[in-house]
C-alpha cells in the first residue's frame, strides 16, 4: 500500500540524530517492508483519555515509548513549573509488572530530574492505589504510575495524578496537553540529575498498608472462619493484599501460587482482566476444591477486583461490578447509619453504572453524586465538596473506593471490605450472596449487561465514530416495546424528552456518551472507550421483587428483556 505523505513525513522526522539508532532502524524497516504498520504507528499521537495515556508499546507517535512518555513528562514538568514555580517541586512515580514498566519509569524520573524536579521513585513495582496514597502522604505536587491496567501484554500506559491524589481533570488535563503539544521531541530533557531521584519502598508501604487496614476494617466477627482464595493475576497486588488481610485477622487465605509472581506476559491467562470470567478460572477451581467462601482476583495494577461467592445453590458465582458496588455501599451506609448520619454524607457512581445506587441513596436519605465514567471524576467530587463526607463509591467496571484516603479505584482496601462483608454475614448465618439478594428486595431487582465491540486501528476508530454518529442521528424510538422518553447527549450537554419536545441542560463536562431511558426505566448507554479500541454499550433493566425467593424468576425475566434489546439493536456481536 502507498504511504500517505503526511505519515511518511511524521515517520521521517524520527530519523534525526536525536533518536536512538534502534528506533531509526525500526522506522526504516517499516517504511520499506510494512507501510500498513507504519501508518498505524504514526497516523495520530497518543492522547490522554479517561485513564491517562495508554497504548501499544513500540516505535512511533501512536505508541508507548521513551519519546512519547518523555514528551508528556517534559510538558508536565513545564506545567508544574508554571503553576507552582521552579523551586521545591516533588513528584512520586510507581510502576507495575508490565514489560518495560521499570525502565520507562526510570526514564520518566530522569526527565523530571533534568527539569529540576525532585522525584520519589518506588524501588520495585507497587499498586496504583499506593501511588495515589503516596502523592498526599509525601506532599508531592503530582504522581505518575506506569501501567496499562487490565489491557493485554503488548500495552503500557502513563497515568497522571494531581496534588490531591486523584487523576488529572479539567482544566489541568487540557492545559497539560496544550503544553505537550507545543513541544518537539527534541525539547525533551533526558540528562538526569541523579541527586534529585530518591528510592522509596518500605516506609511508604507501611503507611499505606496501615491505612488500608484502618479504613477497610469494621470489626467483622468470624474472620478466622472465612475461607478466601486470592489471585493477583501476575500483578502488583501481591505486594499488599496478603499482608493487609493478615493484619486484619484473616488466616484462611489461599494464594494461587502459579499466578503470584509478577509477570508482564501474564502466562496463565488470556487477559489479566477480572471482568472476564476466564481470568479467574484457576482461582475458581481452587475455590471449588477447598470449599472457599469467597474468591477474589485483581488486575495488574490492583485497582479492579473480581469476586465470586457461594450462591443459593452453594456454587461459586462470579458477581459483576455493579453487584459488588451495591453491596459494598450498603455495608458502608449501614455502619455510617449506626454511628449516626450527620446529614453531609454522599455516595458516588458513574452515568453508565447501575441506577440502583440512586435508589439506595434515596432509601437511606443520603446524596448520590453521579459522574462521567472514570474514577478521576469521583476523586474530583471529594475535592469539590470538602464539607461533605464521602462514604464510598464505585463504577460498573469492577472498581471501588472506600473513603477518601486513596483517590482512585482501590482493589486493596476493597478486597478487605469484601471479606468483612462475607465474614460478618457468615457469622450470622447469612452470606455475601444472600445480602446482595436482600438489596434487590429492598431497592429493586436490577440487572445490567455490558457489550464491548473491539475496533482496532485507524479504520476501527472511524467505525466507532460512525456507530456513535448513527446512534446520535437516528436514536432508537423504543427499547423492548417501551418508548424512549429521555435522550441524554453528554457531548452536546443536552437532555431531551422526545415525547414532549422539551430539553434541559446537562451540567457535567462534555463527553461522547449517549444514554436512552424508556418509560418503564430501561436504559441503554453508548460510549467509545477512552483507553481501549472499543465501543461499549451498557444496558439496564429492573423490576420489584417481594422476597429473595422471587429472585430466580425475576432474573430470568430481566435477562430475557436484555437479550431482546440486544437483538433489536443488532448488538449480539
Amino acid at each position: 500500500m502507498p504511504i500517505d505523505p503526511s505519515i511518511l513525513e511524521a515517520a521521517q522526522s524520527w530519523l534525526t540524530d536525536f533518536f536512538d539508532p534502534a528506533v531509526k532502524a525500526d522506522i526504516r524497516e517499516l517504511i520499506e517492508k510494512n507501510p500498513e504498520e507504519l501508518t498505524d504507528r504514526f497516523y495520530k499521537t497518543l492522547e490522554f483519555g479517561t485513564g491517562g495515556m495508554r497504548g501499544i508499546m513500540g516505535t512511533g507517535t501512536n505508541r508507548i515509548n521513551k519519546y512519547t512518555l518523555g514528551k508528556s513528562t517534559q510538558g508536565l514538568s513545564d506545567y508544574l513549573r508554571e503553576v507552582y514555580g521552579p523551586d521545591g517541586l516533588k513528584v512520586v512515580i510507581a510502576y507495575d509488572c508490565r514489560h518495560n514498566s521499570q525502565s520507562l519509569a526510570r526514564t520518566v524520573a530522569e526527565v523530571f530530574s533534568a527539569n529540576g524536579i525532585g522525584v520519589f521513585l518506588f524501588s520495585e513495582l507497587r499498586t496504583t492505589p499506593e501511588l495515589s496514597f503516596a502523592v498526599r502522604h509525601l506532599g508531592c505536587h503530582a504522581g505518575i504510575v506506569l501501567t496499562a491496567s487490565h489491557n493485554p501484554p503488548e500495552y503500557n500506559g502513563y497515568k497522571v495524578y494531581w496534588t490531591d491524589g486523584g487523576q488529572i481533570v479539567p482544566p489541568q488535563d487540557q492545559e497539560i496537553i496544550d503544553r505537550i503539544n507545543r513541544l518537539r521531541y527534541e525539547d525533551i530533557r533526558f540528562e538526569a540529575r541523579q541527586e534529585l531521584i530518591t528510592a522509596i519502598d518500605r516506609e511508604v508501604d507501611e503507611a499505606f498498608i496501615n491505612a488500608c487496614v484502618q479504613h477497610g476494617s469494621f470489626d467483622a466477627p468470624g474472620r478466622e472462619a472465612l475461607s478466601i482464595v486470592f489471585t493477583s493475576l501476575h500483578g502488583t497486588s501481591i505486594t499488599a493484599i496478603p499482608e493487609v488481610l493478615r493484619r486484619a485477622g484473616y488466616t484462611g487465605v489461599t494464594i494461587i501460587e502459579s499466578q503470584a509472581t509478577p509477570d508482564g506476559s501474564f502466562p496463565t491467562v488470556k487477559s489479566p482482566n477480572p471482568e472476564e470470567p476466564e481470568a479467574l478460572k484457576i482461582a475458581l477451581e481452587k475455590g471449588a476444591e477447598i470449599g472457599a467462601d469467597i474468591v477474589i482476583g485483581t488486575d495488574p495494577d490492583s485497582d479492579r477486583l473480581g469476586i465470586a461467592v457461594r450462591n443459593a445453590e452453594g456454587q461459586l458465582e462470579l458477581l459483576n461490578g455493579n453487584q459488588t458496588m451495591v453491596l459494598m455501599t450498603r455495608f458502608l451506609l449501614d455502619h455510617r447509619k449506626k454511628a449516626g448520619f450527620q446529614g453531609d454524607e454522599f455516595i458516588a457512581s458513574t452515568i453508565v453504572s447501575t441506577p440502583m445506587m440512586q435508589a439506595m441513596a434515596d432509601a437511606y436519605g443520603v446524596e448520590c453524586k453521579t459522574s462521567l465514567t472514570g474514577f478521576k471524576w469521583i476523586a474530583k467530587m471529594i475535592r469539590d465538596f470538602p464539607d461533605q463526607h464521602f462514604v464510598g463509591g464505585g463504577e460498573e467496571s469492577f472498581g471501588y473506593m472506600v473513603g477518601d484516603f486513596v483517590r482512585d479505584k482501590d482493589a486493596v482496601t476493597a478486597t478487605l471490605l469484601a471479606c468483612e462483608i462475607a465474614s460478618a454475614a457468615k457469622s450470622r448465618g447469612s452470606s455475601f450472596y444472600q445480602e446482595l439478594l436482600q438489596c434487590y428486595v429492598d431497592f429493586g431487582c436490577y440487572r445490567e449487561r455490558l457489550v464491548s465491540l473491539t475496533k482496532k486501528g485507524m479504520h476501527g476508530a472511524a467505525e466507532i465514530s460512525a456507530m456513535m454518529r448513527e446512534f446520535r442521528e437516528n436514536p432508537p424510538a423504543s427499547l423492548d416495546g417501551s418508548p424512549v422518553v429521555r435522550i441524554d447527549d453528554y457531548q452536546q450537554s443536552v437532555s431531551r424528552n422526545p415525547r414532549e419536545g422539551t430539553t434541559r441542560p446537562i451540567e457535567l463536562p462534555r463527553s461522547n456518551v449517549l444514554i436512552y431511558t424508556t418509560e418503564e426505566g430501561l436504559r441503554l448507554a453508548a460510549r467509545p472507550s477512552g483507553t481501549e479500541p472499543k465501543i461499549k454499550f451498557y444496558l439496564s433493566a429492573h423490576q420489584p421483587i417481594e422476597d429473595t425467593e422471587a429472585y430466580p424468576v425475576a432474573l430470568q425475566e430481566l435477562e430475557s428483556k436484555l437479550d431482546r434489546i440486544l437483538e433489536e439493536l443488532n448488538l449480539n456481536g
